[in-house]
């Protein structure tokens, strides 16, 4: 089955993993992987761990080929530190520091059971709002449950060979965040994510890739202090002052430390695509340290890894997962439509930055989006912005759901923003916006109006927001000059005929032509511009006394007719 797509960056990374697959496990689905550690709220920047692989294995799906794209949830990683900004905890879960995080308490007032699964809830939320299809896999019940004593086994007889292979590169330093040109927010969601700083098992008593985690405080304060291959009889201590004698082979409480557990989950699952972030791609880092473990220890191979860039925020700067307010999907979510989040990771390649709009660039990022909606419709739109429209708007098993009518963000925002959301005004004024197919529901500019709805409500300072004065600017209207006096007649004049969005714009534009003598064809010049910005500044000041404000045509619709004959008369 051919895709319907053109050739782009998942296309090129959809070959090269097929190619792959056939070569390591022919007949065998086709694994594409993710992984999660649900420390804190799972943040925009982890979002383009799912979506780079999502897109890949959508892209194989698209194609006829069994895949599976499988998210790990690291929920048997050890709590590293009390976030701030989290509502409903303190200082007291500092007691709960190196336990799992399935076994941390939630925040106070969380209907989940833990930790994990409180911060796990809302990211599961927002991907089925994004259409990913996965399976997602507990850590804690893999490890619990015994699934990979296999593998831990043979890790601790193999523990001289892997030490081996970590001594290459102990004295080689990760490269910082700072050197990949990382804010200082991006460096604090590096050293957020936590595992890529994770102890090795180097210890005094010796390497062991295993770490239990204490029977009696539950803490992975542990240290192994010698280890029988042949019995698998494993002895640790803890800082709590317990000390414990068990059998490995019997024993499912601990993990292996992070830089071998992932090499040999590549293995255990058949992992062929998994991408990684900066921190654990560069020189000695996990995914570098991970092949050579993979290989010469489980007897597997290294995934295809595209390193990825990282994500800033345009609007909302916090970007650590080890931190409370930080943007997650969930935030994007409600004010983004779907296609248009799927839409900003899908158009740049795994190794471009790229910003989520959070202020007024949100308006920007709507308009090409509804930009390219119309060059695709119409079969304008070049290969790569067709994959991307593609990518964003449908999956292999689904469309997302649109808006059924696209009014533009911007415009949606001002209207709900100058009303302050009354429905029954809002409606009015959508109404108006196009004579021809006037809009008779909200629903038809639904979720987009909710989107510009909480936007308004959350992101747009009180001091900025629009307030229409009460009662004309008498001091003002008495202080005009013939020709602004002019100038307002030609536009109340004008008001019945050309009221609806496109009208009102050729009015407003033309109003300074009419009175510079010129026909309203004429094209702007530096002169006309100046003109015509004189007249919207003096409008302003009379509709909302201030210099700026929404743009006039929709800010005149939402005024209504009469209340603009009366503040400009």
């Amino acid at each position: 089955m051919a895709s319907e797509t053109d050739n782009d960056w998942v296309d090129r990374f959809a070959d090269e993993v097929i190619a792959a697959s056939q070569r390591r496990a022919p007949g065998k689905p086709v694994v594409c992987a993710s992984g999660l550690s649900p420390s804190g709220p799972v943040h925009l920047g982890n979002l383009r761990e799912v979506m780079t692989p999502h897109l890949v294995a959508d892209e194989i799906r698209r194609r006829g080929h069994d895949v599976v794209h499988i998210i790990s949830w690291d929920d048997y990683d050890r709590f590293r530190k009390v976030p701030a900004g989290v509502a409903g905890i303190d200082e007291s879960w500092a007691q709960h520091i190196g336990k799992p995080l399935s076994a941390v308490p939630a925040p106070a007032g969380s209907e989940h059971p833990n930790w994990a699964e409180h911060f796990k809830a809302a990211m599961i939320a927002s991907l089925a709002e994004l259409g990913v299809e996965y399976r997602g896999i507990s850590q804690t019940e893999m490890y619990t449950s015994g699934a990979y004593r296999e593998q831990i086994l043979l890790a601790m007889r193999e523990r001289a060979r892997i030490d081996a292979v970590l001594a290459r590169y102990r004295t080689k330093k990760p490269a910082a965040a700072a050197a990949a040109g990382a804010s200082e927010a991006e460096a604090e969601a590096v050293e957020g994510s936590g595992a890529a700083s994770e102890d090795d098992g180097t210890a005094a008593t010796g390497y062991y890739p295993y770490k239990p985690y204490c029977g009696s405080c539950g803490t992975d304060l542990t240290t192994v202090v010698s280890y029988d291959d042949d019995t698998t009889e494993l002895t640790y201590t803890c800082v709590c002052g317990f000390t414990e004698t068990v059998l490995l082979s019997e024993f499912n409480r601990g993990k292996l430390v992070w830089k071998v557990d992932w090499p040999m989950r590549w293995a255990y699952e058949g992992v062929i695509f998994e991408p990684s972030g900066v921190d654990h791609s560069s020189p000695g880092s996990s995914f570098q340290v991970g092949g050579q473990i993979v290989t010469e220890v489980f007897g597997g191979e290294q995934p295809i890894g595209p390193m990825y860039a990282f994500v800033g925020i345009s609007g909302m700067a916090k970007m650590s997962s080890s931190r409370g307010a930080v943007p997650t999907p969930a935030d994007a979510l409600e004010i983004m439509e779907a296609p248009l989040l799927r839409w900003l990771y899908a158009r740049r390649r795994p190794n471009q930055s790229f910003q989520v709009a959070f202020d007024q660039e949100i308006q920007r990022i709507y308009d090409e989006w509804d930009a390219l909606e119309k060059r695709y419709t119409a079969g304008t739109a070049v290969p790569a912005d067709r994959s991307a429209y593609l990518r964003a708007s449908r999956t292999a098993a689904l469309e997302l759901p649109r808006t059924p009518r696209t009014v533009p963000f911007r415009t949606l925002a001002s209207i709900v923003d100058i009303t302050t959301g009354q429905a029954e005004q809002t409606l009015r004024i959508l109404r108006d916006l196009d004579a021809e197919q006037p809009i008779t529901s909200l629903d038809e500019v639904r979720p987009r109006l909710d989107r510009a709805q909480h936007w308004v409500n959350t992101q747009v300072p009180a001091e900025s927001r629009t307030k229409v004065l009460d009662e004309p600017d008498k001091a003002l209207l008495d202080s005009l000059t013939a020709e602004q006096r002019e100038s307002l007649r030609l536009l109340l004049a004008g008001l019945d005929d050309h009221w609806s969005l496109d009208g009102l714009t050729t009015l407003l534009y033309g109003v300074p032509k009419v009175m510079a003598g010129l026909p309203l064809d004429t094209k702007p010049t530096a002169e006309l511009k100046v003109a015509q910005r004189s007249f919207f500044a003096l409008l302003y000041h009379l509709l909302v006394g201030r210099d700026t404000g929404p743009r006039l045509p929709t800010l005149l619709l939402a005024v209504g007719a009469d209340r603009v004959r009366a503040l400009l008369s």
